[in-house]
């Protein structure tokens, strides 16, 4: 049974194995959580002028609104007060910084009633980050840059925590999607042609879990958690961010939530960085999760192109 601890006192172990056995955690707002999301507030404010960012998709045609988010994601992903405000963020959650290590955190954006759900602002269906080649041993890290509804935030699937579903993760490789599917993101503006793993039988989306929370406010799940976009119907652009985390003890024992049914090629270990000197896994560690020797492509993601995923 998947449970939901608000504000937990647990210490960041007790807190890991909870989540490798299906729990979310929920965290009010703290210092380090509203800076980060104050910091992507000013850049998207910045980005769109006069307009509110929040209702610019009324504005806009909707490749004049592509053409500004899509630079000011990669600007925000890759901008050094990013990383050093989720450091910070890690730290006051309790995470040992030698040992915790961290992709670079992620602007993301759901506009209202389809304006825009493909590339930049893409709208996941039901899926499991270790679908694309995410270890079973990360945790994914969620915050609402701007007050949303339960119809504009993320929705959770707890009774395919255990049950399998069958879906194209095989046909994934993690380093083909590097130099192919994040770098082409932008150009996805009617339709997203991208190759994404995907469900291949009918999911049943309820019961589900929706978290609603205020702007700062943290919620931490395992990337094995089946999870979607819900279909925005507030008539607001919702912007979030989602960072992702691994502890090292947990990385060298190749440990984490179970796998039921994740098979991509490839790993995404070697995006992550330690929280003190943001140097990169050792490649000897990392190679134990390739399998094989890496196929073509990248394998890390080098961004070229804005709007990258």
């Amino acid at each position: 049974m998947n449970a939901i601890y608000f504000d937990s006192t647990h210490d960041e172990a007790a807190r890991r194995e909870r989540l490798y056995n299906g729990q979310l955690f929920v965290f009010s707002p703290r210092a380090s959580t509203r800076a980060l999301c104050d910091f992507a507030r000013r850049m998207l404010e910045e980005a769109f002028g006069a307009l509110d960012p929040r209702q610019a998709q009324h504005s806009l045609p909707v490749e004049e609104f592509a053409a500004i988010v899509a630079p000011l994601k990669t600007n925000f992903i890759h901008h050094p007060k990013s990383l050093e405000l989720m450091q910070s963020i890690v730290r006051e959650l309790g995470c040992d910084p030698a040992k915790t290590y961290i992709d670079v955190p992620r602007l993301r954006i759901a506009t209202s009633h389809g304006y825009l759900t493909s590339g930049v602002a893409y709208a996941h269906h039901p899926h499991r980050d270790t679908w694309y080649s995410a270890p079973m041993s990360q945790l994914n890290w969620w915050l609402p840059i701007y007050e949303y509804e339960s119809e504009s935030g993320m929705a959770f699937h707890p009774r395919y925590w255990s049950q399998a579903v069958r879906n194209s993760s095989s046909e994934i490789n993690y380093y083909e999607w590097n130099s192919v599917g994040r770098k082409n993101a932008a150009q996805h503006v009617k339709t997203d042609t991208r190759k994404q793993p995907k469900a291949q039988e009918p999911v049943e989306l309820d019961p589900q879990v929706r978290i609603v929370s205020s702007v700062g406010g943290l919620t931490i799940f395992s990337a094995a958690h089946l999870h979607s976009t819900v279909p925005n119907t507030t008539g607001q652009t919702r912007y979030s961010i989602d960072f992702r985390t691994v502890h090292l003890d947990d990385v060298l024992q190749m440990g984490g939530a179970p796998n039921v049914d994740s098979a991509p090629t490839g790993t995404s270990l070697r995006d992550f960085m330690r929280g003190t000197d943001l140097s990169r896994l050792p490649e000897e560690v990392v190679a134990r999760y390739d399998g094989a020797a890496p196929v073509d492509g990248e394998l890390v993601f080098q961004p070229v192109t804005a709007g990258a995923r």
